[in-house]
């Protein structure tokens, strides 16, 4: 087949078709205006099978060094924005083999030889999708190193914590800010478990059924870095699983984005007023010069949808396909694509505004989360947040856990009628409710001491914060 040949889609399959593709049906079936993403990765594949195939001695050693020259300088061309991309050649992998055969001919034309597009794109999406599980993982640790950093500066800060968001408990901020440090390493964990799947190789499984030559698939897959190869060519070619399990790791961590985007955008609110973030995050009214918007969390929470959108997107994909591959696998792409896309870029936007910008000049981190400690411990202070304690104390005391709680909750009411906490109740006031409470049930209805005393693995008292910051550094590097 000549060049000319192959740059016309029409005649690029075989004498076949007596007819050339409709315009219409070309731009539809088209791919390369969001496939040529994967250049990369196609040209890393192509050289790792072209060598595997000389080394069996499928091509020669000439063909081998005319396709490894050929594919340095479409990488060159690429790189320098010089590629033509050719809709008529509709995708990434038939614009590069094209070029390829214009610049060193049949060499070019031998690099196809074992495999198929099939098991071909199916490579190309692994290798990819593997390097940026990688730019992830980095991003994920730079996250939960900057929510450390903010906790560990915070231990002794008071919080109210929220159940159905009305005050329940305090907690220490940082302890708050380490729930999500929590949340981040799981989907850290989940993105290597991703990786380990993602990273086998499909190639040599050609169209669907393998092939007839010799292939060394093994070498091809120790060459592209790769933990073994699919060992079923018809999984090979049609398995999409690591795109989806991929999209839902990616989605778990937008939750956890949106969890924390929302408590930022409450904590924001001047109703509380508990964190401000730099200036830079946020955005103002066109028509009230008094606002300050938190843009950015508020849109991580809406980008939210989207990527599970894409989960929901590819598990319908796939969910009718009988094996092997079918053309409805080319609708993959562009749902993983912006999922990788906004995921990488709501992480990198969140570690800069939770962790502030280092100044060149000093060699610190300005602007990230300022935390108004007052604001925090006076909203604490509402909402009666030390109850549980007083309860403690009475079984402490001898009474059966559910009397203290029906005991306390006349307590509250007395409060309540009275418009105080109950650590301004009276001794004798409380002792009303039971004689047994004597006077130092004012430290367990204090903020402090109520923090100090949730001392057991995984509370919230400060020695137990500090020891889990301590684990997060070691686990964290």
């Amino acid at each position: 087949m000549s060049t000319n040949q192959l740059d016309k889609k029409s005649e690029a399959w075989s004498a076949l078709f007596s007819e050339p593709m409709s315009e219409l049906v070309k731009r539809y079936t088209a791919s390369v205006f969001f496939d040529k993403r994967l250049w990369l990765a196609d040209i890393t594949g192509s050289l790792a099978h072209a060598e595997m195939l000389a080394a069996q001695g499928i091509i020669g050693a000439k063909d081998l060094a005319d396709i490894q020259r050929g594919m340095a300088q479409i990488r060159s061309e690429i790189e320098a924005g010089t590629f033509e991309w050719k809709l008529d050649l509709e995708d990434v992998h038939l614009n590069i083999e094209a070029r390829l055969t214009q610049l060193v001919g049949d060499a070019g034309k031998r690099l196809h030889t074992g495999r198929s597009r099939n098991d071909q794109v199916a490579t190309d999406v692994r290798l990819w999708l593997r390097d940026e599980i990688d730019l992830i993982s980095d991003l994920l640790k730079e996250l939960q190193v900057a929510l450390v950093d903010v906790a560990e500066q915070n231990v002794d800060v008071i919080l109210p914590g929220f159940t159905h968001l009305q005050v329940a408990q305090p907690v220490s901020f940082a302890h708050h800010l380490l729930a999500y440090v929590e949340m981040f390493s799981r989907d850290a964990e989940r993105m290597a478990d991703v990786r380990r799947r993602t990273n086998r190789l499909p190639l040599g499984s050609a169209a669907l059924a393998g092939t007839t030559y010799p292939l060394d698939r093994e070498r091809v897959a120790r060459t592209l870095g790769m933990e073994g190869v699919c060992q079923n060519s018809l999984d090979g070619v049609s398995d999409r699983d690591f795109a989806i399990e991929f999209t839902a790791a990616a989605s778990l961590c937008m939750v956890h984005i949106s969890r924390f985007s929302e408590e930022l955008i409450l904590w924001m609110s001047q109703n509380f007023g508990f964190v401000k973030i730099a200036d830079r995050f946020t955005t103002g009214s066109s028509i009230m010069p008094q606002k300050k918007n938190p843009d950015v969390p508020e849109l991580a929470r809406g980008k939210t949808g989207r990527v599970v959108g894409h989960l929901m997107g590819l598990i319908t994909l796939m969910k009718g396909q009988p094996l092997a591959y079918n053309k409805d696998n080319q609708e993959d792409k562009e749902p993983l694509f912006d999922t990788v896309d906004t995921l990488k870029d709501t992480l990198r936007i969140f570690c800069e505004m939770v962790g502030g910008q280092l100044n060149p000049a000093t060699g610190a981190k300005e602007g990230g989360i300022t935390v108004n400690a007052p604001a925090m411990e006076a909203a604490a202070n509402k909402g009666y947040a030390t109850a549980t304690d007083l309860a403690d104390y009475l079984v402490k005391k001898g009474l059966p856990f559910r009397d203290a709680h029906e005991t306390v909750a006349h307590a509250v009411k007395a409060a309540t009628s009275h418009n105080c906490d109950l650590s301004e109740l009276p001794l004798a006031v409380l002792q009303g409710f039971n004689a047994s409470i004597e006077k130092d049930v004012y430290e367990c209805l204090s903020l402090r001491g109520s923090l100090n005393a949730r001392n057991t693995l995984g509370g919230t008292a400060p020695a137990q914060v500090k020891s889990q910051i301590a684990r997060h550094r070691a686990r964290l590097g």
